[in-house]
């Protein structure tokens, strides 16, 4: 599993334009149950397909770009949050204790 780093809306809208499968894990660095998410997520990173990104954004030093996400895909914002997007359309959205690597795993194998 690759953590790549969220910090433009270039990026985010590249991801909106085209129809590649994208992981969106949004973070807070001031929030213990964000941090317990996280970890989660890498200790479980053996159940997803070696080498696979996952983008990850600090809410915190990005918040414009979590409001884009929001309009965007049309979620609501949470926080810890883990999206799978392809193209312009959210495909799976879970956040706090719901947040499961197993569950993403249909999305991405």
């Amino acid at each position: 599993m690759i953590w790549k780093d969220i910090t433009s809306m270039n990026l985010l809208q590249d991801m909106y334009a085209c129809d590649t499968t994208y992981i969106l894990f949004k973070h807070s660095t001031r929030c213990p149950v964000s941090a317990m998410a996280k970890r989660n997520l890498e200790q479980d990173k053996n159940l997803i397909p070696e080498g696979t990104v996952i983008y990850y954004l600090d809410l915190i030093a990005y918040r414009e770009i979590s409001n884009a996400i929001e309009q965007l895909w049309e979620v609501k914002h949470e926080s810890p949050q883990l999206l799978v997007v392809r193209g312009q359309k959210c495909i799976y959205n879970a956040s706090h204790s719901e947040i499961e690597m197993r569950d993403i795993v249909p999305f991405i194998s």
